[in-house]
């Protein structure tokens, strides 16, 4: 926790440093662009190798952690929060895009239930609460990753076939649903993974945010700036900054949460929405450009947002 109005501006100036490092990561990736160090098949290459190697590792590598019987009983009311607040997600997507197109329905779907919480969240909870922080936060994540590669996948592939069989095997065996298999199977079983394995995932999965950062960047590329803001990417801006941490302070204070565990809860849900929401765009052809708005302009808002909330919180 945080003792001191020293330690609240210390911890504040460290998130400003963790934000600020990955826009210069999206700046570069516009720049490799721009410059044609980067053209259209690398994007296309960069974003295969992300979604089919370097995500599964990143997804396996935050499932190696190590539970406390004494803060179990927390995770649990964690879990359970994070699945309400899904679910909260899953029934808003029903009826709140119906009026957008359906490129831009997908995409705006996609970012009401996936956050920017494994970039940005982890690294936050931690400041704050420390190693707990980061244990709740890997906690939280499980079903939001669990539902990117399933209901979140299924937005955009649904798109791609007319064959409903099809697009559930494509979903469920997609190599990033895999990698929540094995990583809830590593977590359950507690099994050691061999120390070459492990330094192996790990550094894989270490370069997911760089990585994902420099394709938002070169998509960015294609957008112009003085389209970034409009009512559509300031509509899903307030909605994942404002009101969703808003229901998950609600939740978290009806089901008794400890301190520390109900800031997780809000912290995590407020983060900006996914980058990958624009990675799956440009993927699976929908509106990456506009994919690219949402994640930027919430990104940008966060940086204001993110503070108020973790101030707030305590």
């Amino acid at each position: 926790m945080l003792n001191g109005k020293g330690d609240v501006w210390v911890d504040i100036g460290q998130l400003f440093s963790l934000q600020g490092s990955l826009f210069l990561m999206i700046l570069l990736g516009l720049f490799l662009k721009k410059t044609g160090i980067i053209d259209d098949n690398g994007v296309r290459c960069l974003t295969d190798l992300c979604m089919d190697v370097i995500i599964p590792c990143n997804t396996i590598k935050s499932c190696l952690v190590d539970f406390d019987t004494a803060e179990m009983q927390a995770c649990w009311w964690i879990l359970l929060v994070s699945v309400l607040m899904q679910f909260v997600g899953i029934i808003l997507n029903h009826f709140l895009f119906n009026r957008f197109n359906e490129q831009q329905k997908k995409v705006l779907q996609y970012c009401t239930i996936v956050s920017n919480g494994a970039f940005l969240g982890n690294p936050v909870a931690e400041g704050i609460y420390g190693n707990i922080g980061l244990l709740y936060s890997s906690i939280f994540l499980i079903p939001q990753r669990m539902v990117i590669w399933s209901v979140g996948t299924s937005y955009f592939v649904s798109g791609e076939t007319t064959d409903r069989k099809k697009v559930i095997r494509n979903v469920l065996t997609h190599p990033c649903l895999v990698a929540v298999y094995i990583g809830l199977l590593i977590m359950v079983t507690k099994v050691q993974l061999p120390e070459f394995m492990t330094l192996t995932i790990k550094s894989i999965g270490n370069c997911n945010s760089a990585i994902t950062m420099m394709i938002v960047g070169t998509i960015l590329a294609n957008v112009k700036f003085s389209t970034i803001i409009n009512k559509s990417t300031l509509f899903i801006s307030l909605l994942r900054l404002v009101l969703l941490p808003m229901v998950a302070f609600g939740l978290s204070t009806v089901c008794g949460l400890e301190h520390a565990a109900a800031g997780v809860c809000v912290i995590m849900v407020g983060m900006p929405a996914g980058a990958t929401a624009a990675i799956f765009a440009a993927r699976y052809h929908s509106d990456a450009p506009f994919a690219t708005k949402c994640v930027v302009l919430s990104t940008l808002l966060s940086m204001i947002t993110i503070p108020i909330w973790c101030y707030l919180i305590g």
